[in-house]
């Protein structure tokens, strides 16, 4: 009897071992496949943060400024309407600041979501030359795309280390001096290091801001945008030459700059010449200073419908050589020419020595209109 009870337990105790160990096992099995569900989550959490951070943007760029400027007059109209004559106020005392350069915020460059913005695409910058300190110069940003995503993310925020890569520069990228007359909108811009793409704000950079300035000059404009398409490769820029007499005047150097894949990002509706919606393009670029494009990306929550969101293309931008340029107080045609001339060369040959790295066929050519 004895013997038998020993036996049952030494049964019961087998069996609560096996149990034991199954249990052990259920739970390695189960924890398993929590980490595999957590890491599959983290991935798409990742990715729809990622068409977040660009989409953000790109709602900035559009309706930031109108947004704003509707709201302040609204709290014109309310209990609240102390906050916008303060704004107002403000806005009156600062109002030339954007042509002294801004307000550049290294905490709002470093942002988090610059980082998401990048992996998005993802979005690249490929040095070629060191920079000297002790140089001013004009970046030539081509091509514009609807956009500039490329120029935004390389130059206006850290995300592809701009400041490492070229040490001791400070670049501004330049846009539509219309920007900065938007509440709130002017001082987003101003916080990556934007400044208005007029005379006054470029003289002053080049002429009163000491040496190590970087202008990024996007110098196909609105024309340019009209344009943009994917697989087609064409910068306006045969008869763009002010930025030259700018150089010249300050003896700032000119560095061409091809972001290959810009065009890559958005699908638009093309107008041909002579067609009244290219008509109304026109008159807008004309008295607007910009030209309103009909285009669009992939949708929010799927890439196979249509929305707002850029396409994840990669865009990398190469910046090349630096032309040194003499100071000309007062340069002729026959300077801006032969300096125009040198850059546009230059600036097909850097595409040429870069363009089977980016996935283009060795006979692609540059289209230069």
């Amino acid at each position: 009897e004895t013997a038998l009870i020993d036996n049952q337990r030494g049964s019961a105790f087998s069996e609560q071992g096996w149990l034991g160990s199954g249990t052990g096992s259920s739970i390695l099995s189960a924890l398993q496949d929590i980490f595999s569900v957590t890491w599959l989550n983290r991935s798409k959490v990742e990715k729809q943060l990622q068409v977040i951070s660009v989409l953000q943007w790109v709602l900035s760029f559009l309706v930031l400024g109108v947004a704003c400027s509707v709201i302040l007059m609204y709290t014109f109209c309310t209990d609240c309407w102390l906050i916008a004559v303060l704004y107002f106020t403000w806005l009156a005392f600062d109002w030339n600041t954007p042509k002294k350069g801004g307000r550049r915020s290294q905490w709002v460059r470093n942002w988090a979501v610059w980082r998401y913005f990048r992996d998005y695409f993802p979005i690249q910058l490929v040095k070629t030359h060191n920079l000297l300190t002790t140089r001013n110069y004009i970046f030539g940003y081509h091509p514009h795309g609807i956009m500039g995503l490329g120029a935004f993310c390389n130059f206006s925020t850290e995300a592809t280390e701009v400041s490492k890569k070229f040490p001791g520069i400070r670049p501004y990228l330049a846009t539509l001096a219309g920007n900065f007359r938007m509440p709130v909108l002017r001082e987003y811009l101003m916080s990556g290091g934007i400044c208005p793409v007029n005379r006054d704000t470029i003289d002053y950079l080049l002429s009163k801001n000491g040496s190590g300035n970087a202008i990024i000059i996007v110098v196909g404009g609105a024309a340019e945008s009209l344009s943009s398409m994917p697989g087609k490769n064409a910068v306006t820029l045969k008869n763009r030459k002010g930025f030259v007499k700018l150089a010249l005047r300050h003896g700032a150097d000119l560095v061409p700059t091809y972001s290959f894949g810009e065009n890559e990002v958005y699908k638009q509706v093309i107008f041909e010449e002579g067609s009244w919606g290219r008509w109304v393009q026109k008159k807008f670029q004309k008295y607007i200073g910009f030209a309103p494009c009909i285009f669009h990306g992939r949708g929010l929550f799927s890439s196979d419908t249509w929305g707002l969101v850029p396409y994840s293309k990669p865009i990398t931008t190469v910046v090349g050589e630096p032309i040194t340029v003499p100071k000309l107080e007062h340069p002729t045609q026959k300077d801006i020419d032969l300096y125009h001339a040198m850059y546009m060369e230059a600036l097909v040959k850097l595409f040429d020595n870069h363009k089977t790295k980016f996935g283009l066929p060795e006979t692609e050519v540059l289209e230069v209109n």
